[in-house]
């Protein structure tokens, strides 16, 4: 693939997340009219222009979308809320697009859980000072934190679930969907910390220079956005 060529500065750049976020971005965008049967994530190609509509679509890891959407690499991006509290960046956040939904929680060892107190809630306050393995591990510290404890964050890439088996850590920070990768590695739920979707987040330059183009982009998604 050569190197990407400089656009029109009227056209749109969207940063859209590879995995399983792709193929309801895709579908969102197909219903505002971009025709996005070309977009294929198998094949090597990273960009595809739509001259007539004046959008570019990338495609990245969504842990990077916030990175080019803060830089200006992209105007607009699509990600999860999970990976815009965890990057943090200066970016601005325009509409919840109400799918990928999962959820943050702190689950731990079946045998290992912490008493319950008188209202049915697990006593974390045990677990102070303990180690938690996570992928977030600024979600982690935040949610600790605001509980008045202190934990040791340790940042795992992949397979959380193993850590407290191993020895690693006393228990995980994770996001779940359904819920059966834990029942499977019988790990318990012990607390929610909170809720994520996908989100459209905008460039802050952009969202000033190319305003129109972008307010256009958020009114059509918004009648699209599934409620339910």
């Amino acid at each position: 693939m050569k190197g990407m060529d400089l656009l029109p500065r009227n056209f749109l750049t969207i940063a859209l997340p590879k995995g399983k976020l792709l193929t309801d971005s895709l579908q969102l965008l197909n219903m505002v009219g971009l025709d996005c049967l070309q977009v294929d994530e198998d094949s090597r190609q990273l960009y595809f222009d739509f001259p007539e509509a004046q959008i570019r679509l990338i495609i990245c890891r969504p842990t990077d979308i916030p990175t080019y959407v803060e830089y200006g690499a992209a105007d607009i991006g699509f990600v999860g809320k999970d990976t815009l509290l965890e990057e943090n960046k200066d970016i601005a956040e325009l509409l919840d697009l109400k799918f990928g939904y999962c959820r943050f929680v702190v689950a731990m060892p079946e045998d290992k859980v912490p008493p319950l107190l008188p209202g049915g809630e697990y006593d974390l306050s045990v677990l102070n000072h303990q180690r938690v393995a996570t992928k977030f591990p600024r979600v982690a510290q935040t949610f600790f934190s605001q509980l008045g404890m202190q934990v040791i964050t340790i940042k795992l890439h992949g397979n959380i679930e193993l850590a407290p088996k191993a020895g690693l850590a006393e228990m995980i920070v994770d996001i779940v969907s359904s819920g059966k990768t834990l029942v499977q590695n019988r790990l318990l739920e012990v607390a929610p910390i909170l809720e994520a979707t996908t989100r459209l987040v905008a460039n802050r330059v952009s969202y000033r220079i190319k305003y129109d183009r972008i307010h256009e982009m958020v009114e059509g998604l918004r009648p699209h956005i599934k409620t339910a």
